[in-house]
């Protein structure tokens, strides 16, 4: 019950009611990628939709599938046999609001002194 609700009412957890009814009735299944989200082109319009495996996390859209999604390329990953560029690197989860942030040197949640600033700046303090 709580996952149907969920899924009326609320967009962070997936997929809606009405995303699910718009693309059941206007969209046509593209492919699919490593994560397991469903990508979706709409047949009257230019638009193109993800739906998400899990919780709705644009970081999770694959590497070939970011380029299709953005109108970077018209070609789909999975049509054109994509194999990622050296320079691509695989997809890392966004710890973002966890205790495996990122926090450098210097931040309020992490030990350490920030770095003495170099060159001709220097930080003013009052006198």
């Amino acid at each position: 019950m709580k996952q149907f609700l969920s899924e009326i009412f609320s967009w962070w957890g997936g997929q809606t009611w009405g995303t699910r009814l718009w693309i059941w009735r206007f969209g046509d299944y593209v492919g699919s990628d490593e994560f397991g989200n469903r990508y979706f082109q709409d047949r009257k319009a230019d638009r193109r939709y993800v739906t998400y495996a899990g919780p709705a996390d644009a970081s999770t859209i694959g590497q070939g599938w970011h380029g299709w999604m953005h109108y970077r390329t018209d070609i789909v990953p999975t049509k054109a046999n994509y194999v990622a560029k050296s320079w691509e690197l695989p997809h890392q989860q966004n710890l973002t609001g966890t205790a495996a942030a990122y926090r450098p040197d210097g931040s309020l949640l992490n030990k350490g002194e920030r770095p003495r600033v170099t060159g001709d700046y220097d930080a003013w303090s009052p006198e």
